[in-house]
């Protein structure tokens, strides 16, 4: 895994005033509102020129992303507001095994045209430790 291609999360600043909290978000070159049904398992993606910043505002998700033939899986919720970004060339999908939807925000940064391909789903190439995955949406 080069350097360019690191996953990262990074946990969300906030302000608080009275019962208000403030968050900082991620600068971006669109913002898409996505949500993602529950007891879903998606397809993955792996985009040529954007990077994902993907913030769950609703629910609960686990991403999974491929390195090296094996998958990490990153559990994020709205309990505990994060930010993984995924860069350019990494192939990655969502699973939602709770009983209810999730909404996520992606705040998109683009690096160049935006290629047809980046939005057609890919078959896993490996199957998913969904019995490993089910543990967190207890």
């Amino acid at each position: 895994m080069t350097a360019n291609k690191r996953i990262e999360l990074r946990k969300l600043d906030s302000m608080t005033v009275g019962m208000v909290s403030f968050y900082s978000l991620a600068n971006s070159n669109q913002t898409a509102l996505v949500h993602i049904a529950s007891n879903f398992i998606d397809n993955m993606f792996v985009h040529r020129h954007q990077t994902d910043q993907l913030l769950v505002v609703k629910g609960q998700i686990l991403i999974t992303t491929l390195h090296n033939r094996e998958y990490q899986y990153t559990f994020l919720s709205e309990k505990e507001p994060t930010i993984i970004t995924i860069p350019p060339g990494v192939l990655h999908g969502a699973i939602n095994l709770s009983e209810e939807p999730c909404i996520v925000v992606n705040a998109v940064l683009l690096h160049g045209q935006t290629d047809e391909k980046d939005y057609r789903p890919v078959k896993p190439p490996l199957p998913y430790d969904i019995d490993w995955a089910k543990k967190f949406f207890r």
